[in-house]
């Protein structure tokens, strides 16, 4: 168990990538804080999955774009597993939706930047205090981060993109304390994300487009998490490491 008593938060971790996640960090013996925003019942269908696998859990409510509610998961994860924090995993975020340039407004922009960047950042701040040396965070970006996303996807890709670039300039910032900053840019994962954002037809062209002519899933994207958080992955730090089937190289 590569994560024998570590302590770990996941934002978004009720469901999909999320929950995969949180599975697969309890499984290599993390005891695992998963952070929701509204759906109580898929938390705690991942809080009953972990729990069956023989793992220690918390869920925790919180809208990660406020301070207050990061206060409390803090809080939270200090009450029911000690006042050290290993592993942040910053997967929370989301698309909204699909809307040209031209059908933006400063609201819509906010939210989309709020909910995918701002929130790595208020809950990367809140947790830092709480880590010491090897500790890891891994932040969820995406394949739109790199190459601009797909139609009506700017600001969504926008705001992955600076958390790529958040990322390597937290590396910096914590590298002397021995605090790894890496993330993870997934390409076409099977998930509720594309079953709501994206058509049928497009998700089957980009799975062809692929190296391995399929779709990813939130399994595989939450063993390379496992594999940052963990001591194999000791000097990686500043990368933003693409898992998309060799859709994409840079």
């Amino acid at each position: 168990m590569r994560l024998k008593d570590k302590v770990a938060i996941v934002t978004g971790g009720s469901r999909d990538i999320g929950r995969a996640v949180s599975i697969q960090l309890a499984r290599q013996g993390a005891k695992v804080v998963v952070n929701y925003n509204s759906n109580i019942e898929n938390a705690n269908e991942t809080l009953q999955q972990i729990k069956k696998d023989g793992g220690e859990a918390i869920i925790v409510k919180g809208d990660v774009t406020k301070s207050a509610d990061i206060a409390q998961l803090i809080a939270e994860s200090h009450k029911a597993f000690g006042n050290k924090i290993d592993i942040l995993v910053n997967v929370a975020g989301g698309m909204v939706a699909r809307k040209a340039t031209a059908e933006l407004d400063e609201a819509f922009w906010d939210q989309v930047m709020d909910l995918n960047l701002k929130s790595v950042f208020l809950v990367s701040k809140a947790t830092i205090p709480s880590m010491e040396s090897g500790g890891s965070i891994i932040n969820l970006s995406s394949l739109a981060g790199r190459d601009g996303g797909g139609p009506g996807a700017s600001a969504y890709a926008t705001a992955k993109g600076g958390v790529m670039t958040y990322t390597r300039a937290l590396a910096k910032e914590l590298g002397p304390k021995n605090i790894r900053v890496n993330a993870v840019l997934p390409g076409m994962i099977a998930t509720t994300f594309h079953d709501t954002f994206s058509k049928p037809e497009a998700r089957v062209n980009v799975a062809n487009a692929t190296l391995l002519k399929r779709e990813g899933t939130a399994e595989e994207v939450a063993d390379l998490v496992v594999y940052l958080a963990s001591s194999e992955s000791s000097y990686l730090t500043g990368t933003n490491i693409d898992i998309n089937g060799g859709l994409n190289f840079s």
